[in-house]
C-alpha cells in the first residue's frame, strides 16, 4: 500500500507530506484547490514523463517521494531490484523518488538508488492502477486483459503448459539452427573444433600438473648455480686447505690436551664431537644433494617447453587447466553433433515436430477454456455496471486466435464496452470520456479484485455526470474493492466520499501573499461539514443528510 506522499514544488503545492491508511480513502475540496495534484504527482513518480511548467513559480525544481509498504506484493520485487542494480527493500518499506528542474535535469530513485525512467515505470506497474483524465492503467493493456482473463478462470496450469512447451521450442530452434549452416562454414566449424580437441587432447593434461611443472622448471632452469653452490658448501667442509673440518681437528687436539691437564674440561670435548659429528652430516647430504642435482640442457628444454605448452592452452581455451580440459570436453561434443549433423537434424525435426502438435493441442485447450469464461465475465461485469448508471451499457470480450502461439497462447484479448444502447462496443482505449472509461474500470475491478494483484487503485472523475443511486453504488464498489485493495478516490460527489474509510480534504490558503494547497485528514465532526459542503452547503437539513451518509 501506498503509506506516504511527499510533494515539493509541484503547481500549487509549496511541500506537503501526506500520511495514508489502507482500505478506502476519499479526496474532496473545491473545485481548483489542488486535488489533481496528488494524481499529477503519483504519475511523475511512476514514470510518466514531466512537464517543466508544472513546477511552482519561483523554484528550480520539483521533488516527489511516495513510501510503499511491500511486504504483501505478489511481484517478484526483489528479484526486479536485484536485476537493475537497486538496493533491497528494508522492513518492507520501498521509497520511490523523482525530482526535475526548470533546466530540464531529470533523476529518479528506488531505494536510494539512481535509475532510469523506464525502470521506474516499469516497477509502478506492479504497484498503482491510475483511472483518471492521465492514466497508468494496466487494464487498458490487452495482454493485462488476457492475464485476467486467465486468471478469473484459475487457468495458471494450462498456460505454463503452453509457455514451456513454446520455451522449449525456442530452444530446439536454436539447436537446429547452430546445426544448419552453409557448406563453407560448415567446413570450418568442423576444421576448428578437430584442431581445438585434437591440440588439448595430445597435450595430454592433468589438471593438477601445473604447480609441478612450474617447480621442475625452476630447478631445472638454476640446475648449474644449485650445483656451483652445493661444491662450495662441500670445500668450506672438508675439501679446501682451511676447510671447517680440518680446522676442527686442530681444535680438537688442543681440547684433547687440555683435557688431559683438566679433567673437568671432558665436557668441552663432549661438545667438539657432536659439532664435528654435526658437520660430517651435513657433507653427506650435500653430496647426496649434488648427485641429485642434474645439469641437462635438454631436460631443461623439455620442461620449458611443457610449460609454454600449458600457458598456451590456459590463454585460448581457460585461466585454469581444469577449464581447459572442460573446453575439449564441450569442443568434443559439438563436434560430434557437427559429425553426426543429417542425424542430429533428423532427431531435432521430430522432436520439434512432436512438441508443436503438443503446442497446438495445449494452445486449443487453453482458448477453448478462456471462451467458457467470457459468458462468466461479461455477466459479472454487465451486473456491476448496471449499478453504475450503465443499465443498458454493452461489456464484451474479443477474442481472436492467431495463427502463431506465444508463451500465452494463440489467443489476443480485447475488453469491449458500449455505454449505451444502439452503439458498436469499442475497446476501453478507444472511450473518450473518463467518467465512463473510470466507471468501467471500477465494474472489473469490483469483478477481478481477487485476482488483481495491483495493490494500489486511485479513482478520478469516476463520478462525473453520476447522481443519486448511482452515486451511492460507486461509493460501495470502492468500499468492496477496498477489503483487497488500497483505494483512493479524488470525489465531488458526497455519497462516495461518505463510503470512505477515512476522508481527506484539499483546501488553498494564501500565505505570505502566495497561494499554496494543504490537504488534511478529516475527524467525524469535519467529514459532515465537508460532506454538507458538498451536498450544497452546511445547512442544517445538509449536515443531517450528512450524518445520514455516515451511518448516524
Amino acid at each position: 500500500m501506498l503509506t506516504t506522499l511527499r510533494i515539493k514544488n509541484l503547481a500549487l503545492v509549496a511541500d506537503l507530506t501526506l500520511e495514508l491508511q489502507s482500505g478506502f480513502s476519499a479526496i474532496s475540496g473545491e473545485t481548483g484547490a489542488g486535488k489533481s495534484v496528488i494524481l499529477g504527482a503519483l504519475n511523475l513518480v511512476l514514470g510518466q514523463r514531466a512537464d517543466r511548467s508544472a513546477i511552482r513559480t519561483g523554484a528550480d525544481a520539483c521533488t516527489v517521494e511516495a513510501g510503499f509498504d511491500v511486504a504483501g506484493l505478489k511481484a517478484p520485487l526483489a528479484a526486479f531490484l536485484e536485476a537493475n542494480g537497486l538496493e533491497p527493500v528494508e522492513a518492507g518499506q520501498l521509497v520511490l523518488k523523482r525530482t526535475f528542474t526548470s533546466a530540464g535535469t531529470n533523476r529518479q530513485f528506488i531505494n536510494g538508488s539512481p535509475t532510469t525512467l523506464v525502470t521506474l515505470a516499469a516497477l509502478g506497474e506492479w504497484l498503482v492502477d491510475l483511472h483518471g483524465p492521465h492514466e497508468h492503467q494496466s487494464l487498458l493493456q490487452p495482454a493485462k486483459q488476457l492475464a485476467i482473463l486467465d486468471a478469473l478462470g484459475g487457468l495458471a496450469s494450462e498456460r505454463e503448459a503452453v509457455a514451456g512447451r513454446v520455451r522449449r521450442r525456442t530452444e530446439l530452434a536454436a539447436e537446429k539452427a547452430a546445426l544448419i549452416v552453409d557448406e563453407r562454414t560448415y567446413a570450418q566449424q568442423l576444421d576448428l573444433l578437430r584442431f581445438q580437441v585434437r591440440e588439448i587432447v595430445e597435450a595430454r593434461l592433468r589438471a593438477d600438473e601445473e604447480p609441478e611443472v612450474e617447480a621442475e622448471f625452476q630447478r631445472a632452469s638454476n640446475s648449474a648455480r644449485l650445483l656451483e653452490l652445493t661444491q662450495a658448501a662441500q670445500g668450506v667442509l672438508g675439501e679446501n686447505d682451511d676447510a671447517a673440518l680440518t680446522q676442527l681437528a686442530a681444535l680438537g687436539r688442543v681440547l684433547h690436551d687440555l683435557q688431559r691437564l683438566d679433567p673437568a674440561a671432558s665436557e668441552l670435548g663432549s661438545t667438539h664431537d657432536q659439532a664435528v659429528s654435526l658437520l660430517r652430516d651435513l657433507q653427506s647430504d650435500l653430496s647426496r644433494y649434488a648427485d641429485k642435482v642434474d645439469v641437462d640442457p635438454v631436460r631443461l628444454g623439455e620442461v620449458e617447453e611443457r610449460l609454454n605448452l600449458l600457458h598456451t592452452l590456459k590463454r585460448k581455451y581457460g585461466s585454469t587447466l581444469a577449464d581447459v580440459i572442460a573446453f575439449a570436453d564441450e569442443a568434443a561434443m559439438k563436434l560430434a553433433a557437427l559429425e553426426g549433423r543429417d542425424a542430429e537434424v533428423v532427431r531435432l525435426n521430430a522432436a520439434i515436430q512432436k512438441l508443436e502438435t503438443e503446442l497446438t493441442a495445449a494452445a486449443k485447450a487453453l482458448s477453448a477454456a478462456r471462451r467458457k469464461l467470457i459468458p462468466k465475465l461479461v455477466k459479472a461485469v454487465a451486473k456491476e455496471l448496471a449499478a453504475l448508471g450503465f443499465p443498458q451499457g454493452c461489456f464484451d470480450v474479443k477474442l481472436e486466435s492467431l495463427t502463431t502461439v506465444t508463451t500465452t497462447g494463440h489467443d489476443t484479448c480485447e475488453f469491449l464496452f458500449a455505454p449505451n444502447p444502439g452503439e458498436p462496443a469499442r475497446s476501453l482505449r478507444a472511450i473518450a470520456s473518463s467518467g465512463e472509461l473510470a466507471r468501467v474500470m471500477l465494474a472489473l475491478k469490483t469483478v477481478l479484485a481477487a485476482e488483481d494483484e495491483v495493490p494500489v487503485l486511485v479513482f478520478d472523475e469516476v463520478d462525473a455526470n453520476v447522481g443519486g443511486e448511482t452515486a451511492h453504488a460507486v461509493g460501495q464498489k470502492m468500499r468492496q474493492i477496498a477489503q483487497q485493495h488500497q483505494v483512493l478516490c479524488i470525489t465531488h460527489l458526497a455519497p462516495v466520499a461518505a463510503a470512505g474509510d477515512a476522508h481527506y480534504v484539499v483546501s488553498k490558503e494564501v500565505v505570505g501573499g502566495r497561494t499554496t494547497s494543504r490537504i488534511s485528514l478529516l475527524d467525524h465532526p469535519q467529514r459532515i461539514q465537508e460532506l454538507a459542503r458538498m451536498l450544497g452547503g452546511a445547512t442544517t437539513a445538509s449536515c443531517k443528510h450528512a450524518e445520514e451518509l455516515l451511518g448516524g
